[in-house]
């Protein structure tokens, strides 16, 4: 038997007593604080919106403020408090619950509602994440756009109390479950970076053809790969039939067609878009058997699936930002492409180059697949856990 069901069996036998967050203490909402009221210094708030955006469970330290003379107006947060959101355009995120755990006095705005209170403030803030809160959420939650659970529905929520010595286990048990967790997914991350920058290292030495024991040719495109823009067409989104062929854009496949302009391997380059300046994804990406393409990626074609991969690669490590127009939307049109120069070591280099390093991506692809599932499933586990810990029978009548 856990220390917390000895504590249950010895203090609450019968069950645990449930109350409506009216009875327990006072629920206070103030006037609007909007974000403009913001100041450099003052007196520490906490936006409705920034307790899902910076904070989570707990703070105790504010990153905004406001004036003295506007703090007067608004709710005041002493410490234990709990803030409580009453609004969303998500349901996930309405009743929101967190608890200040600073040493002084804040304030937070009309959205919020503060419960003052004489329970474990942290032991609150996770039974507000629990499947007993949401279902109770779940009733009173109003509107469409924006949804609301105003103050007077969210006092009628009910709350399992244990004895407060039961809170306490509970709350110190689940800080250690939230820590590890934040410290594995944080680890997992750590692991998906490393591996991304030993991928960038390695692609830099692979391309570096400055040096006297590794010599390349340069070219440009023509020289290399044949140019298949002139077959590009582009469809409207109302007049493309549904079908299995891809339909390439700017930055990859953006639909899929009842028909196909090409078939073979070749090699899209982005020709317009933000992300030619932002390169959050490829710029250069293969399309390989039949697809449609539109006007917006150029079309090439090699003489190998090595020179393909090979210049695929290298453009993706290459800053363009010469050769792209300026302006709201970045251009790097047919001309500027064919500017670009291009290393050509003999094709047994870029062979082995395209080797090591596709295998590099492997690991880093598979590991950015993982990674996903792997932190779910931590959560998920998280979350079981966290569930039977907040999970009471109730006090018989």
């Amino acid at each position: 038997m856990s220390r917390i069901d000895e504590l249950i069996q010895e203090l609450c036998p019968d069950g645990v007593e449930r109350k409506p967050l009216a009875e327990m203490g006072a629920l206070v909402r103030g006037n609007g604080m909007p974000r403009s009221d913001f100041a450099a210094a003052g007196v520490g708030c906490i936006h409705y919106g920034q307790i899902y955006m910076h904070y989570g469970t707990w703070a105790t330290e504010t990153i905004s403020y406001v004036p003295a003379d506007k703090a007067e107006k608004l709710a005041k947060v002493d410490p234990g408090d709990l803030i409580i959101t009453n609004t969303s355009e998500n349901a996930d995120d309405v009743c929101k619950a967190m608890a200040w755990l600073g040493d002084t006095q804040i304030v937070t705005g009309g959205h919020a509602t503060v419960l003052k209170h004489n329970q474990n403030p942290k032991f609150l803030a996770y039974w507000f994440q629990s499947p007993d809160f949401k279902a109770q959420r779940k009733r009173h939650i109003t509107g469409t756009k924006v949804l609301d659970v105003s103050a007077g529905k969210l006092a009628k929520i009910e709350v399992p109390l244990p004895p407060l010595e039961v809170q306490h286990q509970i709350a110190d048990i689940l800080d250690t479950y939230s820590q590890l967790e934040a410290r594995l997914e944080a680890e997992l991350t750590a692991e998906l970076e490393a591996r991304r920058r030993q991928y960038a290292h390695y692609r830099r030495l692979a391309f570096d053809f400055d040096t006297a024991s590794r010599c390349a040719n340069w070219v440009t495109l023509p020289d290399i790969a044949k140019n298949l823009d002139g077959q590009r067409r582009p469809i409207t989104r109302s007049a493309r039939v549904p079908g299995p062929y891809p339909y390439y854009g700017a930055s990859g496949i953006v639909d899929n067609v009842d028909g196909y302009i090409l078939d073979g391997d070749f090699l899209l380059v982005s020709e317009d878009g933000a992300n030619l300046v932002a390169r959050s994804s490829p710029i250069a990406f293969s399309a390989i058997g039949k697809f449609w393409v539109n006007n917006h990626a150029h079309v090439l074609q090699f003489p190998s699936y090595v020179e393909r991969r090979f210049v695929e690669i290298y453009l993706n490590s290459l800053d363009i930002s010469e050769w792209v127009s300026g302006g709201p939307q970045p251009k790097l049109n047919k001309a500027n492409l064919n500017r670009i120069p291009i290393p050509r070591p003999p094709l047994p280099e870029q062979e082995r180059i395209v080797a090591v390093l596709d295998s590099f991506d492997a690991l880093v692809t598979d590991l950015s697949s993982v990674l996903p599932s792997e932190i779910t499933a931590r959560r998920k586990q998280y979350e079981h856990y966290r569930n039977l810990l907040l999970t009471f029978d109730e006090l018989s009548a």
